[in-house]
């Protein structure tokens, strides 16, 4: 998962012309079983050598939740619980947030662009 981030941002910076990357910012959804502090220590061993190395990683965590299967309301579930919603409590339901993950920006430094005159 973190290769397939880091080939994404060399190849955006490659097609800007861009030289350097400074900053990646990442929407991690909290189902996704994803760590931040794994996924930045494996970009960082990765990186090494390439536009994207030293770049610090911003990752924001969106929460998950659930639409009950019975009511139908939208709920977030509770850390370590069995999901019961808390208006019927039935349990489980389809999960319609917090399974994402993607990059939100790259950042790069001033002037490392390819259209520099």
């Amino acid at each position: 998962m973190t290769e397939s981030i880091l080939e994404i941002v060399q190849r955006h910076a490659a097609a800007a012309g861009v030289t350097r990357v400074v900053r990646i910012r990442l929407v991690v959804g909290e189902l996704t079983g994803f760590v931040p502090d794994s996924i930045q220590f494996y970009f960082d061993a990765l990186s090494e050598g390439t536009i994207a190395e030293g770049a610090l990683l911003e990752i924001e965590r969106q929460p998950g939740r659930i639409r009950c299967r019975a009511c139908g309301r939208i709920y977030e579930p509770l850390d370590g619980q069995i999901w019961i919603c808390p208006d019927c409590g039935g349990l489980g339901g389809e999960i319609v947030a917090g399974k994402e993950m993607y990059i939100e920006s790259i950042e790069i430094t001033e002037g490392d662009h390819g259209d520099q005159s």
